[in-house]
């Protein structure tokens, strides 16, 4: 499946290369509105509330930002990131400028059900330096990527739906509300995951023009 207007876009330059990588795909249902969800996204700022390894992100520009993210030893990596396709409150997809220390790119969908729900899907690329991706990504991020990012949809699911996501010492606040959040989640999840390992990143599709 590819997104429309990404050959077409003036941003859609690749971060990473294709075939080359770790590639991440991980989906939740959200008893929220895909507009809802969609307009938290988009403003970037928000993202940090619940990406538990993204320290900052500051606007640049409508398209641009600069996004600080946690290293081993207290450090951090810092990268600029452009919105190359966008689809109102259906999909935000964006890469890593050239040059990047940790080449990157991805995007989330928003994808509406009939009973008021939606399904959100992320797709993740990284390219770490040398190619040793697991071992980097473990070292940058904490834990395997497919958790992390696992995780953190967890966290903006609990933060949409509640308000309140668990605390960095893993205590939930709010711990009934989010117990159910919890519960509900494993079995959407478990329908949605099926379709999602099936469907290939558009993000991540070979371009054979601009």
């Amino acid at each position: 499946m590819e997104d429309r207007g990404i050959k077409s876009h003036p941003l859609a330059r690749r971060a990473v290369k294709t075939g080359q990588g770790v590639k991440v795909t991980r989906a939740c249902t959200i008893r929220k509105p895909a507009e809802e969800l969609f307009r938290f996204w988009r403003n970037l700022e928000n993202l940090p509330r619940f990406m538990q390894h993204v320290v900052a992100v500051e606007k640049i520009s409508d398209v641009e930002s600069r996004w600080t993210v946690k290293a081993p030893a207290g450090r951090t990596v810092v990268w600029n990131a452009v919105i190359f396709n966008e689809e109102p409150n259906r999909l935000i997809a964006w890469r890593t400028r050239e040059g990047a220390d940790v080449p990157n790119a991805g995007s989330v969908r928003f994808e509406p059900q009939n009973d008021g729900k939606t399904v959100v899907k992320v797709a993740l690329e990284y390219d770490p330096p040398g190619g040793k991706f697991t071992a980097f990504l473990s070292k940058l991020f904490g834990k395997e990527p497919n958790i992390q990012v696992a995780q953190d949809l967890s966290r903006f699911k609990a933060l949409m739906e509640t308000g309140e996501i668990p605390t960095t010492e893993g205590q939930p606040v709010g711990e009934a509300q989010i117990a159910k959040v919890r519960k509900k989640e494993g079995e959407e999840m478990a329908a949605t995951s099926a379709s999602v390992r099936e469907e290939q990143p558009a993000i991540l599709q070979q371009e054979t023009q601009l």
